[in-house]
């Protein structure tokens, strides 16, 4: 893969520990590869909740939450998939075909109860990924907003 053009948007880690959240920087390489989005964040050791929220080249955003039984996956445009290596990382690690070429429809795949745990049911987050005319950032932004971390998403975000 040497030489080819990095990939726009950007990749934070997002962990809640004794009540706190922190948002950190992931390094690029989480943004073309799905594995390793789920090593970076399984490095990060926490008695709380850890998950990674990547926006794509303005187009998508994937949720990764590391667990000892394996990632749990968002992705908020399947079609993506025809287009972005890490859209299609999501798929096979989820067991799903991609979408055929033609079909212009827009609909995630994955675990939509993601983040129920930490205050975003499963139809909440279905609404907010519904809204595509949002970028994936504004998206995230709302999820941000709903979990209670939208002030270090945003400070993150503005350093980035």
């Amino acid at each position: 893969m040497a030489g080819e053009e990095p990939v726009a948007g950007f990749a934070m880690a997002v962990v809640r520990e004794d009540g706190r959240w922190r948002c950190s920087a992931l390094d690029n390489a989480a943004l073309a590869e799905l594995d390793a989005a789920i090593t970076a964040l399984a490095k990060m050791r926490s008695t709380g909740a850890v998950f990674g929220l990547l926006a794509v080249d303005e187009e998508f955003f994937v949720i990764v939450r590391p667990s000892p039984r394996g990632a749990s996956l968002l992705l908020s445009d399947a079609a993506a998939a025809l287009d972005y290596d890490i859209a299609a990382d999501v798929l096979d690690l989820l067991r799903v075909d991609p979408p055929d070429e033609e079909d212009e429809s827009v609909w995630p795949e994955g675990d939509l109860e993601v983040l129920a745990d930490l205050g975003l049911p499963g139809a909440e987050l279905q609404v907010i990924v519904g809204e595509v005319e949002l970028y994936p950032d504004e998206q995230l932004q709302m999820i941000a907003q709903r979990c209670g971390f939208e002030n270090e998403f945003t400070a993150l975000l503005d350093e980035l």
